[in-house]
């Protein structure tokens, strides 16, 4: 093929997260949470708008599994999923790893093993808890959902 004369040598130099805007940051975890699902045979759909609250859905190539994932940039749950089906993913900056935990079993971690019970998972007035990073402790109950 004939060079027009243009350059086509491409520099790539990687993108500092910290720079990046919300929107640029949650387009950044997508891409990069969908790599690691895609070596589980995921192929991930992100969606334009929350849907049932999934941010986006992980279908399996085998067709018996279609996931609904609502992405975080932390350990998050949310008095809105509790019985959704809905699965949480999240990045721990400071292991370099993502998790992958059904939504409603997170809940029951984070109350078994950050020593906040139902009521005071901090539901008001967001509904919502979060934490970054999560303490050893959760991270060693959350091994089994970790992205490897």
């Amino acid at each position: 093929m004939a060079n027009s004369g243009n350059d086509t040598s491409l520099q790539l130099t990687e993108v500092d997260y910290k720079a990046l805007n919300s929107k640029q940051k949650e387009v950044y975890n997508f891409q990069m949470v969908a790599g690691e699902l895609a070596r589980y045979g995921f192929n991930c759909i992100k969606l334009a708008d929350d849907w049932n609250g999934a941010d986006f859905l992980a279908y399996h190539y085998e067709g018996d599994k279609t996931l609904k994932v609502q992405l975080k940039s932390r350990l998050t749950v949310s008095k809105s999923y509790v019985g959704n089906d809905i699965y949480m993913t999240f990045p721990v900056r400071r292991n370099g790893h993502w998790y992958l935990v059904p939504h409603d079993t997170l809940v029951g971690i984070v109350r078994e093993n950050i020593g906040v019970s139902g009521e005071e998972i901090s539901w008001a007035p967001n509904r919502t808890y979060s934490v970054e990073p999560p303490s050893q402790k959760v991270l060693s109950v959350l091994e089994r959902y970790k992205l490897k």
